[in-house]
């Protein structure tokens, strides 16, 4: 008998017996598992070792890229991507296929104990192709945490950038911390929807809390200021310290076009004399309207 219609008979004539010992391997240690997780991860091993029976039956188990082991790695995916999410290291993750190893060989020695040459190649292809699942599962939990440590990157970006209405028809953005290209376009973004959704005329850049003015930073900002003069809005900008004046002329950087002020609350001033309007104190007020 081929010794992939042997594995897959051991398989299907001890499914029993390999759940039994590789369920008390993982429930044993590692992560503590409240009793949802205890019955999730029982559900699994059940459908893995189910799904990995049937494709070795019909499969390659020297290959799992055919369309027979499409269940076997759609279960692995599945379970790497909600274990990311869920909290558990990437040996956590990976344990789930390798803690078969030990039930699996050791039902091999039971079945095969008899033939060494029969015994020996079961274990060398087990072990290929658990080898090749422990990696498969590693990967895509990788991924999976790339792409929510990227989203989550994405958040702060925008949490980072936010766009306030200081007056009618003039809005705010005070940036914090470095502006590269990734967060210019954030940054434009925001601002620009923010000029279409207040149909404001007057935007101050307030770049305060940018601790270093480069070139690059600089055309970032005269990009942005581009933008939303096209959308029709005057931009200022707002937090030149000595420093960085120095820097921006010592680069050769031209903001003869551009508004700036040292202050956010110079550049508001600015803001509302262009717009027309003014803040009188109370006192002056009501004087007035005593005359």
């Amino acid at each position: 008998m081929a010794s992939k219609e042997k594995l897959a008979e051991i398989l299907s004539k001890r499914n029993s017996h390999i759940i039994e010992k590789w369920l008390e391997l993982q429930l044993a240690g590692g992560k503590k598992l409240s009793a949802a997780e205890r019955q999730e991860t029982t559900r699994q091993s059940r459908d893995f070792l189910d799904a990995l029976t049937a494709a070795a039956k019909k499969g390659s188990i020297d290959d799992i890229s055919g369309p027979e082991w499409n269940r076997v790695r759609e279960i692995l995916t599945d379970l790497s991507a909600s274990r990311a999410k869920g909290g558990y290291t990437p040996s956590e993750t990976a344990g789930f296929v390798f803690s078969l190893k030990r039930p699996l060989f050791a039902t091999l020695l039971e079945e095969l104990g008899g033939d060494s040459a029969a015994l020996g190649e079961a274990l060398w292809q087990v072990t290929g192709l658990l080898d090749a699942l422990g990696l498969l599962t590693t990967e895509t939990f990788q991924k999976t945490r790339e792409d929510i440590i990227s989203r989550q990157q994405q958040e702060l970006l925008e949490l980072s950038t936010p766009v306030v209405r200081l007056w009618e028809n003039i809005l705010a953005l005070p940036l914090i911390g470095t502006l590269d290209s990734a967060r210019t376009q954030v940054v434009m973004q925001n601002l620009l929807d923010a000029i279409v959704e207040t149909r404001s005329d007057f935007a101050i850049i307030d770049i305060t809390g940018v601790p270093v003015v480069d070139t690059l930073v600089a055309q970032h900002l005269l990009k942005t200021v581009a933008a939303a003069r096209l959308m029709g809005a005057d931009c200022l900008i707002s937090g030149i310290r000595p420093q960085i004046a120095q820097t921006i002329i010592h680069l050769g950087v031209d903001l003869t076009n551009v508004t700036t002020k040292a202050t956010l609350s110079d550049a508001f001033a600015i803001a509302l004399r262009r717009s027309g309007q003014a803040v009188v104190k109370a006192e002056k007020r009501a004087a007035g309207e005593t005359r």
